[in-house]
């Protein structure tokens, strides 16, 4: 049997497919059923690589009792939070109003009209943990809508008001100062964990666009606590568990202060903001390790998360089978028993390795409240090189070759496992994170091989991701004839794809990726802007939902409001088209007041403010392409983290190559020696 799912593209929609539950897609056909039949709406969003998604299906979405209970008494719908985040934003704000807490899976009940009025995250089928159990509250639930029907419908109406208020709480009345950038550092000063570093305790995320704030702000005002903060994150992720220690790749946050217990799944918007992270912090402070957790980082997506066409797939899951034919659960494709790791490297060579990577006989998992690892062990850095060295009398060099080699038997002895499930949807928003990531690491290492990857994934977005003059937001494969891309583009999907493509013009100089980022850009605003300043999430004429989200805040993605503000001051110092520059004021003008209530929460707003206050350097490289010269300045402008710049490349067959630098309105003479361009930029 199957359920109104059967024909979606979403590879999440498609696991709930065949369920005894009769769901149905998001749309106009669910929510007309419910008011044809009066019942209330359960909405129920996650996406492919969630956890305690999968939990709560196998439990309770599985199940043919409670299933009955919800086809009686409720019309459901799933949706897939990743192909429908304006849905996803507006229930995932109204839950966390009425109950103090978000999280996915989100569990929504909603009138008939949409309005929501009551929600929570997970729910076990029995009532445990301190939660109430499903089946006790789909039935409260039906009772209620029996019983106290208008009470239902009026608290519906009063959720869905203040989220209306809500969207529209900013005010035009303020300008955003430069003092918010000292108000940013001193919440993240007050929030680091200078134990371990990162922000809070646990669980622990590793929030990349803050770190690439404090690095902004450690170059404006020197501060060194800035650059320390950062310095002492990114080595411990990269030490912790968090960090895949035999494929690369980061997982998606950790459970415990110390970054080694990792909730496992690998989102590719992590990849992107994180290696950008650490590319920033090779060029501040130089260290090859950064460049190199950069690179590896890189390569797991290369590897394991891009399609053949160029395009990069959404998350690798956390749950993966104990065996062929086995069951699913959380991490068992990464941890590896005492026995297991003695057995691939030999007794001697496990002894230096279990030393240095934490490993213990009974498992090294901490933190474990449910009891998913045990007897098991998560790598992660427990011991330094210096510190081997010292227990075992061994020269550095050898023991890590022998870590070396460890990594490379367990990696092979992993790669015979299950693999975790692959979400292979290609979200236009993610890509273009991933595009400029790609394409930044391509200057910053001087690898081309990464700028062509992030060309050929923009080129793919602009194949096969566009209708007409306009963006689409997902495209799939699943193996069918039937359209492959579809749902109108998002506010991010225009900001982060833009910001893709200004990246990668500035690696390889095609005029095209410019002149499609400004066309874009134009579209951008006539589809989303809001005249009293700022952008809505959906277009003008995108479907009519009780609200019309519009957000700054910079969660684990940044917004696409903090987003667009940096594309459109970038296009300005290209274009110097003051339409751009307008819309950027009235967007800080709007969004002012929620900034400067918390400053910590808008990191990437404020690294485009920092910009603004700054002002771009702009630099312009003359020359024929290709020419050494122009080759040799742009490694050198790429060694340094100037994150303020426009850069440009004009040809010009005849002349001497050469760059002249600008900055609010003052060219200096052109420069044709490398070890003057060096002075300059360094």
């Amino acid at each position: 049997m199957s359920n109104h799912l059967i024909n979606e593209k979403s590879p999440y929609l498609l696991q709930h497919a065949q369920n005894p539950v009769d769901w149905y897609p998001w749309g106009k056909d669910a929510l007309d059923t419910a008011k044809l039949l009066d019942k209330p709406v359960l909405l129920s969003v996650g996406y492919s690589t969630c956890h305690w998604c999968h939990v709560m299906a196998h439990e309770s979405f599985e199940d043919p009792g409670i299933s009955k209970i919800i086809n009686d008494h409720f019309i459901a719908i799933k949706v897939d939070r990743e192909e429908r985040p304006d849905i996803d934003h507006i229930y995932m704000t109204a839950t966390t109003s009425m109950t103090g807490q978000g999280g996915w899976p989100l569990t929504v009940f909603l009138t008939p009209q949409g309005d929501p009025f009551y929600g929570g995250t997970y729910f076990p089928p029995y009532a445990k943990w301190g939660s109430v159990g499903f089946i006790d509250l789909l039935n409260s639930i039906a009772n209620e809508w029996k019983l106290d029907r208008e009470n239902i419908l009026s608290s519906g109406r009063s959720i869905t008001e203040g989220l209306r208020r809500h969207s529209q709480a900013a005010s035009t009345s303020e300008k955003m100062e430069e003092t918010l950038l000292d108000g940013a550092f001193q919440q993240m000063r007050g929030q680091f964990d200078p134990t371990y570093g990162g922000f809070g305790s646990a669980p622990k995320f590793p929030m990349g666009h803050n770190l690439s704030f404090l690095l902004r702000y450690y170059k404006r005002c020197d501060q060194k606590e800035a650059l320390n903060m950062v310095e002492k994150t990114l080595t411990a992720m990269h030490n912790g568990g968090i960090w895949d220690h035999l494929a690369g790749g980061f997982h998606r946050y950790s459970t415990d202060q110390n970054w080694h217990v990792p909730h496992f799944e690998k989102m590719l918007y992590d990849q992107a903001l994180l290696s950008r992270s650490y590319l920033e912090g090779y060029q501040v402070t130089g260290l090859a390790e950064f460049a190199q957790v950069a690179r590896e980082t890189l390569d797991y997506v290369l590897k394991n998360m891009t399609d053949k066409q160029g395009g990069f797939y959404s998350a690798e899951d956390a749950d993966s089978l104990t065996s062929p034919g086995g069951h699913l659960k959380e991490g068992v494709f990464y941890v590896f028993s005492f026995s297991e790791i003695e057995e691939a490297l030999g007794r001697d060579m496990a002894g230096i390795f279990n030393f240095c990577y934490g490993v213990l006989p009974q498992g090294n998992a901490a933190f474990d409240p449910h009891g998913e690892f045990k007897g098991k062990n998560i790598l992660y850095r427990a011991h330094s090189l210096m510190e081997a060295e010292g227990k075992f009398h061994r020269q550095t060099d050898e023991i890590q070759d022998i870590l070396t080699l460890g990594l490379s038997k367990l990696s092979a002895l992993r790669d015979l496992r299950p693999r975790p499930h692959i979400d292979n949807k290609i979200l236009c928003d993610w890509n273009g994170l991933m595009i400029a990531s790609f394409a930044f690491a391509g200057r910053v290492l001087g690898e081309t091989k990464y700028a062509k990857v992030a060309a050929k994934a923009a080129d793919f977005i602009l194949d096969r991701m566009m209708a007409g003059h306009r963006l689409l937001h997902r495209w799939r494969d699943d193996g069918s004839d039937s359209s492959r891309a579809g749902i109108p583009a998002f506010l991010e999907d225009y900001a982060f794809f833009i910001y893709g493509l200004l990246e990668l013009y500035e690696a390889t100089f095609q005029d095209k990726y410019l002149d499609r980022a400004q066309r874009l850009a134009d579209v951008m605003i006539e589809l989303f802007v809001d005249r009293s300043g700022g952008f809505y999430m959906t277009a003008f004429d995108a479907e009519g939902l009780i609200i019309r989200p519009k957000e700054s805040y910079d969660g684990a993605l940044p917004s696409g409001n903090s987003v667009a503000a940096l594309i459109l001051l970038k296009l300005y110092a290209f274009t110097k088209k003051e339409a751009y520059l307008t819309q950027v004021e009235a967007l800080f003008g709007y969004f002012a007041s929620l900034v400067a209530q918390a400053p910590y929460a808008h990191s990437f707003l404020l690294a485009a403010l920092d910009w603004k206050c700054g002002g771009p350097i702009e630099i312009t490289f003359q020359g024929a392409r290709g020419d050494a010269t122009v080759a040799e300045m742009l490694k050198v402008l790429y060694k340094n983290f100037i994150p303020s710049k426009v850069v440009k490349f004009s040809q010009d067959l005849n002349g001497r190559a050469q760059a002249q630098i600008c900055f609010r309105g003052t060219c200096r003479a052109p420069i044709e020696d490398i070890d003057v361009f060096t002075d300059e930029v360094g």
